[in-house]
């Protein structure tokens, strides 16, 4: 099975194209262009157990044109790359962190991201693993690095959108005998490329932009070294994390759009952060691809978009309720990435270092002009 388009110089084509294109098979006569999800447990397998398919706990073929295809977008071009697709983005942060470390190793995580990382932390502790935590911006990381035989990235960060320099955390992180994973989430990988930035593995939520349609459940591992990843290949066989057929089909289904969708709700996420900027009363707006938010400037130098993500912060949680109950096209919902848009006041769910008026506002793809007035009535509203 392989990828004419992955031999065919693909990384000198364009982001729609190689979304479109990744992961498909060459073409049969008489065949779908992507084959359907392969629902299987066993496989015929006369003789010794040799070759790709064996058991579906270890591989199935739909898995493998999604692995290929995120791949091919995680890093164009490049050879020695494997990704590895799970059950969910907690699935496969969990498969790097606990196929990596051990009792007695430390690792750098960071203190303001994903909620559910200090549940993590709880549970690297419980095996003897020390952690350390320091805040994404201003590359805070560095000052709790040595020893550490893995460091931790979330760029930019969930919710805060705190961006710190990839480049130069790697290059310190190396220089000190430790790898370096980044949570690629919020980014996609049309927004940036970790391992082009240097890092060991690239890691991902499939569950928000890349797939976009809130409907999948889906995470993925993307990495240079053969030794880390048959690490992360061999704690997926153990936990049975695995992904369903029908969603890695799914999911390879919607990438096809992913330029599409990207590049719409980053150019408006860019419009209803201007909006938020200018509007009468200070929100304290973050989004990196404001010029004078204070992630611009290295946001600028390792990113190719901005993501879909902006936030805000209303005065009062009474406040931020009305202006969610205000909306018309925004669903109250927390994920992010989808082709709805969707709103929450985050500290509803008491994870995450925000005030009680504090709003992430992810991005959809319905129309610029009706999300800004939504907006703008929604803000107006909740201020009576």
């Amino acid at each position: 099975m392989t990828n004419s388009f992955e031999g065919a110089g693909s990384e000198g084509v364009g982001d729609g194209t190689r979304a479109v294109r990744a992961g498909l098979p060459e073409p049969v006569k008489h065949e779908p262009t992507l084959p359907g999800p392969v629902f299987a447990a066993h496989f015929h397998l006369p003789g010794e157990p040799t070759g790709s398919y064996t058991y579906g706990r270890d591989e199935n073929p739909t898995w493998t044109h999604l692995e290929r295809a995120i791949g091919e977008l995680e890093a164009p071009g490049r050879d020695g790359v494997e990704t590895l697709v799970f059950a969910s983005g907690m699935a496969a942060i969990s498969a790097v962190l606990f196929s990596q470390l051990s009792a007695g190793d430390t690792v750098v995580l960071p203190d303001d991201g994903y909620q559910v990382l200090p549940l993590v932390r709880g549970q690297l502790e419980a095996y003897g693993i020390e952690v350390r935590t320091a805040p994404t911006g201003g590359d805070a990381q560095l000052d709790v690095l040595d020893g550490a035989k893995l460091l931790w990235i979330e760029t930019p960060s969930n919710p805060g959108l705190d961006v710190c320099d990839v480049r130069r955390l790697v290059e310190a992180a190396h220089a000190r005998g430790a790898l370096v994973a980044v949570d690629n989430t919020l980014a996609t990988p049309l927004g940036q490329r970790p391992l082009e930035l240097g890092a060991d593995f690239s890691v991902a939520s499939g569950t928000k932009q890349l797939t976009g349609h809130g409907d999948i459940l889906l995470g993925y591992v993307t990495g240079v070294d053969a030794s880390a990843m048959a690490s992360v290949r061999r704690w997926r066989k153990i936990v049975g994390a695995i992904p369903g057929p029908m969603e890695a089909w799914l999911a390879h289904r919607s990438l096809a759009t992913l330029q599409l969708r990207v590049d719409r709700q980053n150019a408006t996420a860019q419009v209803i952060a201007e909006t938020l900027r200018d509007w009468p009363e200070e929100l304290g707006v973050r989004y990196p691809g404001l010029p004078g938010d204070p992630s611009h400037k290295i946001a600028s130098q390792q990113m190719r978009r901005f993501g879909c993500v902006v936030s805000f912060t209303l005065p009062t949680r009474a406040r931020a309720d009305r202006f969610l109950d205000a909306l018309r096209l925004v669903d109250d919902a927390t994920s992010f990435g989808g082709v709805r848009s969707t709103a929450e006041r985050r500290g509803r769910w008491g994870g995450d270092a925000v005030p009680e008026g504090f709003i992430r506002f992810s991005v959809g793809a319905e129309d610029p002009e009706d999300l800004v007035a939504d907006v703008r009535r929604a803000l107006d509203e909740s201020a009576e």
